[in-house]
Order: structure tokens, then sequence, then C-alpha cells
């Protein structure tokens, strides 16, 4: 949420400010002019300043440089993440970035095969996504056949079963689930053989320019993502999600009815 980082950063600065200047000169200034009748008490300001400054400058510098909490809102990333799980993302596993600007100050690591990483999409910058680094730069990519290759090679595939989805998910039961190999990274995606596409992003092989990933879902035939839109700029990169710490498919009613307790402390493969 834009707004929310943009908000968080103005309030910390100007609670800072305030202190500040009550510091080196304002406090000064009252204690000059104090009369008999003054009670010593700082202006409600000061007040207000001194006790939220801490707090905040905290949030900010948790939030923007060790981790994050973001909400799943779609199928997109499933069996992997459902809709409605509350996920952590390292803010520091590729390098520490500005908030609001998300410009790198401090590089660190760069994005392996397989992480899961939440981004900006050039189309929606407005918007955070979720999805899986399947292409590094340098690597030709092709989609065919329900199919992964990279650099020449196929990822390989092994059936797991019929997939049962539950709540949002619901709509995905019977899709066939499976276990995709990246070297070093097994996961299961979801596969919906049942329903025919038109477009099922086949571009044919594609070389991952510097600077840029190539990103999917697991929810292969339900996910907007690479084979669409096109390359991921390194930029746009806001972190890696690590975690599930909670997870509520409906966040109304204070999900009294959607609270599903066996997500909870789930690490994201």
């Amino acid at each position: 949420m834009r707004w929310f980082e943009i908000a968080l950063v103005v309030l910390t600065l100007l609670s800072g400010l305030v202190w500040l200047l009550d510091k080196l000169f304002l406090a000064q200034r009252r204690a000059a002019h104090a009369g008999l009748l003054d009670d010593g008490r700082d202006p409600w300001y000061v007040d207000y300043a001194k006790a939220f400054f801490p707090v905040l400058a905290i949030v900010l510098v948790l939030r923007s440089f060790v981790a994050e909490p973001f909400r799943i809102p779609s199928n997109s990333m499933m069996p992997t993440l459902l809709t409605g799980d509350f996920i952590l993302v390292n803010k520091f596993a590729y390098g520490l970035r500005l908030p609001i600007s998300n410009a790198k100050i401090v590089p660190i690591g760069e994005p392996e095969r397989g992480d899961v990483v939440v981004f900006k999409p050039p189309q929606h910058p407005e918007q955070d996504w979720i999805k899986r680094v399947i292409g590094l730069p340098g690597d030709t990519i092709e989609y065919k056949g329900n199919q992964v290759f990279v650099n020449g090679q196929p990822f390989g595939y092994e059936r797991v079963g019929d997939y049962v989805g539950v709540g949002s998910g619901a709509e995905m039961t019977g899709a066939s689930l499976l276990t995709e190999r990246i070297p070093g990274r097994p996961h299961q995606v979801l596969e919906v053989d049942r329903l025919p596409f038109v477009d099922q992003g086949e571009r044919g092989a594609q070389v991952v320019p510097a600077g840029h990933y190539f990103v999917m879902g697991d929810n292969r035939d339900r996910s907007d993502d690479s084979r669409f839109w096109g390359f991921l700029p390194e930029q746009n990169i806001r972190g890696k999600a690590f975690l599930v710490w909670l997870n509520c498919d409906s966040i109304t009613n204070l999900c009294k009815h959607n609270f599903d307790t066996s997500r909870i402390g789930n690490r994201i493969p």
C-alpha cells in the first residue's frame, strides 16, 4: 500500500523534526520565558512528537529494511500460497532500499531461481504482486506444452494427484497437482487440464535481458505473469517472501469464520 508507506515516512519526518527543534531551540526559549504561573508542561504538539516519533521510526526501519507484511489477494500462487495468506517479506535479502522510491542503497544479494518475490509490476506500479523467479538475467526461457525450459533444459514434473481447494480456492478443485523440480528448489504447481485456453503464454524462446527476471505464478493457468507482460525489472522487486504468519480468507467480521490456523508458520518453498 503505497499511501501507507508515504504517510509513515511523512509522519516520521514531521514528528522527528518537531522533537529536534524543541530539543535544540524551543525548550530553551520556553525556559527563558517561564513565569511563575508556568506549569512546566510541553505544548501538545511537542508531547505528541515525543510520544510517536520513536514508535514511528522503529516501524519505518523494520518495514523498510527488515521485514514487511503483505496479504495474498488472489489464487495465482496456489498451491504454495492461498488467498488470504498474510506473509512476511525479507526486505534486505536483495539489498537495502529506500522507502517510497525503492532505490537500492546497499547491494547485498540477487534473486535466485525459485525465489518467491514481491514486486511492483511495470504495468501496475501502484500495486504489489507476488510470483516465483524462473529465469535469471542471460537465461533463455521457453514455455511450451505446460512445461518450462531454461537454457534448453526442461524442468522435471511429477504428478501428485488432484488438488482439493477450500474457500476462495475451491474453484481449483480437480486441477492437477504437480511437483515442479527446479534444481535445488522443488515446489508444487497447479494445472487446469480440463479447461482449454486460447493463450497459454507460449511465446517461443526468449532471452532474459540484463537487470531483469522472468517470473511465473505457481497456479499456471490462473496467473498473469512474464509469459504475458514481459520481464520484471530488478528495481521493481521489493523483497523475498519467506513465511506465512496468518491466513484469513475473508477479512470481513474480523476473520471469525475464515481463520485457518494450519497455515501459521508455514515457510515458503
